[in-house]
């Protein structure tokens, strides 16, 4: 692992514990991020349903308390991950469990005090016209902000790599959807690695749309690796970022390359909370 040179910006970290300690069982990553030294968290949808029982919801709940972390971000059931599901957003004939799990997400992000909820957008559908999806997404979009805004949280749309059927490749993809959606409280997720591997500029999108940024995730490319694994100026990009007025959390979405606890040899214990 490349070391890095000491950072120059002071934004928070949370661990995304969906990538991040899998070593361990999903219940006992939040206790092993704080023993890490980290104060906050967010994950995956953690349930193998969109709409889980009361008694695990319950137990997730109760290990974020328990760990004493906060969970800043919570994505919204995306369907079959491992098969290559990316969300339920467009999807028509199943836009009633969407809007289902929308209620269970933003339940849990009440009682957790959760502020960005991700919602993937989806893939495109061999047997439903592209027009027809992008009107689906729309008004479950609209749904699902109506509802975060309940709690004062934020709804969020990520353009995403690695996946050929999803439509959603840059900033101004996501934005473009946003904009069709016309609600407070939704905003874009900017994977700083996600939009360089699509070959978006990064430092365009900072310069242009800091302002519309809700979170902020890094990986290092090539890999999907912690950063200095790879070339990519994350650093550089944070503190551009910092400078433009985003404060917010800078998620950890990356595959360690090492043992989770040994990969975050780049971090300094202390700017772990």
């Amino acid at each position: 692992m490349r070391k890095l040179a000491s950072m120059a910006h002071q934004l928070r970290h949370t661990v995304n514990c969906s990538l991040l300690f899998t070593e361990l069982p999903l219940l006992e990553r939040p206790a092993a991020a704080r023993r890490a030294g980290f104060g906050a968290v967010e994950f995956w949808w953690p349930f193998v349903e969109a709409v889980p029982p009361d008694r695990q919801v319950d137990a997730f709940v109760t290990a974020i308390t328990d760990a004493g972390v906060q969970l800043t971000g919570l994505n919204f059931f995306a369907g079959d991950m491992p098969g290559g599901d990316r969300g339920l957003v467009s999807w028509p004939k199943r836009s009633g469990e969407f809007r289902d799990n929308v209620e269970v997400t933003v339940g849990i992000g009440e009682r957790l005090g959760t502020q960005g909820f991700n919602a993937l957008y989806g893939n495109r559908l061999e047997d439903v016209s592209a027009a027809s999806q992008d009107e689906v997404a729309v008004e479950n979009l609209a749904f699902a902000a109506r509802a975060a805004q309940r709690i004062g949280a934020t709804v969020l749309v990520e353009p995403v790599s690695g996946a050929p059927r999803y439509p959603l490749l840059t900033a101004g993809d996501a934005l473009a959807v946003i904009d069709r959606v016309d609600e407070p409280g939704i905003g874009l997720l900017a994977d700083l690695y996600h939009l360089a591997v699509n070959g978006d500029e990064v430092e365009r999108v900072i310069a242009e749309h800091t302002a519309r940024i809700a979170h902020v995730q890094i990986a290092d490319a090539p890999g999907r690796g912690e950063p200095g694994s790879g070339t990519l100026p994350l650093d550089q990009q944070l503190t551009a970022l910092e400078a433009q007025g985003y404060a917010g959390w800078v998620g950890l979405e990356y595959k360690p390359s090492t043992s989770t606890d040994e990969c975050f040899g780049w971090l300094p214990f202390e700017r772990r909370r």
